[in-house]
């Protein structure tokens, strides 16, 4: 009839369930989730699932009662690290191989990276880039090996000093050049490795922002300032948070190869410290405090950080 307004009924959609979306999710990309199991099961096993050992932390551990059967001390183990007569070593050795290494070896690979990057000459860039990264994929065994020997009174270093006139150093019983030889092989082992990070940002940076650049009169120091560096600061700002949350671990294989008692007073860190104590004295649950100790140190730091760069840059990690 005129006039009439005829009302249509809306079709009233039943809510899917989100056990009906993530079944339709695992269908449709089925392949991917494929390859991301082997990453899932492995996290599950070697990351999580000791993390249920961490208990033994506050217990009085024995491998014949077990975990559940060990009694419960409370924060004992804690207390006898922060009291123990070595704990300010340890801490400070830490600290100082961490701070050099960030000092000097994070921008290392970022100076790298933009040298290659300002090269003209497709094969000596190649070049470049194959000779640095091979030290990373030489085994750690091998690396100190060759340190040890190149570092030795009658290795090539002392005889090059030799040559010179200047007296053997005995690097490796000295504590003072244990700092500068861990650090600067450091960087030697891992520039060009990490570099290919720094590498791939430059490559996604628009090539017509130089072409402007030049018409401007801006010559290479100045895209260098206006679009290289500031293309790649949002890598470089997720690598230093990476790199500020692992403060507290140093390489354990590369210290327990390189030092001995005789370096002890600057070699020894927190990681060849939780070594000796739980493989070789067996104290389980006093080197899983420390482990944990130190885990904790990082995990604040990495939180810590990654909030500071949310607020000051807007880039961060989450």
């Amino acid at each position: 009839m005129p006039g009439t307004v005829k009302e249509i009924n809306p079709v009233i959609r039943k809510k899917e369930s989100p056990f009906g979306i993530l079944k339709k999710d695992l269908i449709k990309n089925r392949n991917v989730y494929i390859m991301l199991f082997p990453v899932v099961l492995y996290y599950l096993i070697f990351h999580y699932q000791p993390m249920y050992g961490a208990q033994i932390a506050f217990k009085d551990f024995s491998p014949i009662k077990g975990i559940l059967g060990s009694p419960w001390i409370g924060l004992d183990n804690f207390k006898d690290f922060f009291n123990a007569y070595y704990f300010w070593r340890i801490i400070r050795n830490t600290l100082l191989l961490s701070v050099y290494n960030i000092v000097f070896g994070f921008p290392a690979p970022i100076i790298l990276a933009l040298l290659i990057n300002e090269l003209r000459s497709k094969l000596f860039s190649r070049t470049v880039q194959t000779v640095t990264y091979l030290p990373h994929f030489i085994s750690m065994v091998v690396i100190c090996g060759i340190i040890i020997d190149f570092t030795s009174r009658d290795g090539v270093v002392n005889n090059l000093m030799n040559a010179v006139g200047i007296n053997s150093i005995p690097f490796m019983i000295q504590p003072e050049w244990f700092r500068f030889i861990y650090v600067s092989t450091d960087i030697w082992q891992e520039i060009g490795w990490g570099s290919i990070i720094y590498l791939a940002a430059l490559s996604g940076i628009d090539q017509e922002l130089y072409e402007a650049c030049k018409i401007d009169g801006g010559g290479r120091f100045r895209q260098l300032l206006s679009i290289t560096i500031p293309g790649i600061a949002p890598t470089i700002i997720i690598m230093l948070i990476l790199r500020l949350g692992k403060v507290m671990s140093i390489g354990t294989e590369k210290v327990l190869l390189l030092y001995n008692p005789n370096t002890y007073e600057t070699a020894d860190v927190i990681s060849t410290f939780v070594y000796r104590k739980g493989l070789i004295e067996m104290s389980y649950s006093y080197s899983s405090a420390v482990g944990l100790f130190n885990s904790l140190i990082n995990f604040t730091l990495l939180v810590t950080v990654n909030k500071l760069s949310k607020r000051v840059s807007e880039t961060s990690l989450w």
